[in-house]
């Protein structure tokens, strides 16, 4: 699968040559500000919760590309209220069969609120199955024991997963929630974009290849094949 990180948790994965991105955030984000958002081609937006920095070129994005928003119940009427109406409304627990394959929303121990001040719901996390591969993607997350769920729902050739701390797991937590959902390969987001979640990238690579992990941190536009 091609995947493409546009910065702190916004990426893009293909899959049948559909283009699934995930909490769009590039326009605020200075150290995205090489990519140009106007260039990034959506089929699915997918959004783990409400929160300004995973949620703020939704709207410009869903309207230039007619992409399909699949989010929580809240979001669902919210972007209705916005004039986005091609929405999927999920919640935690529920998954649903997509023309790419089939995806399953998870526990993500999170909050979640819309840029208006209005309730977000659950915040959530997702697992892709598909004929290219499968992956995990853990949204704002602490570490949970729920994690140790996601291998009963798919063997995983790569995981999403926050390292930033102060707002979600740190490196450390996320290597415990590598080993949960046994998946070896660990892509990195969530960190460096605000004061409060800078990492030091070095000692964070490490403690994961001390556990036998690949921890991958991409530079925003970069675009890997995993």
């Amino acid at each position: 699968m091609h995947f493409t990180y546009y910065g702190h948790s916004c990426f893009a994965v293909e899959i049948k040559g559909k283009n699934i991105l995930f909490d769009p955030f590039v326009t605020y984000n200075e150290l995205a500000k090489n990519v140009d958002v106007d260039t990034i081609e959506a089929d699915y937006i997918f959004l783990s919760h409400g929160h300004e920095d995973h949620i703020a070129d939704c709207i410009s994005i869903a309207k230039r590309t007619g992409a399909k928003v699949v989010c929580s119940w809240e979001i669902h009427v919210w972007l209705n209220n916005q004039g986005i109406s091609n929405t999927h409304p999920m919640n935690t627990g529920g998954k649903w069969a997509f023309d790419f394959g089939t995806v399953k929303c998870v526990v993500a121990h999170h909050s979640s609120g819309l840029p208006d001040g209005s309730y977000g719901g659950s915040p959530m996390g997702f697992v892709f199955t598909s004929e290219q591969g499968n992956f995990y993607y853990a949204g704002d997350t602490a570490l949970t024991l729920d994690m140790q769920l996601i291998p009963q729902y798919a063997a995983l050739n790569f995981a999403v997963l926050p390292i930033g701390d102060n707002f979600t797991m740190d490196a450390k937590d996320a290597v415990q929630a590598a080993r949960f959902v046994q998946c070896h390969k660990i892509i990195g987001v969530h960190y460096d974009t605000f004061g409060f979640i800078k990492i030091d990238h070095e000692k964070a690579v490490h403690l994961f290849a001390e556990q036998g992990l690949k921890l991958f941190l991409l530079q925003p536009g970069e675009t890997t094949d995993i």
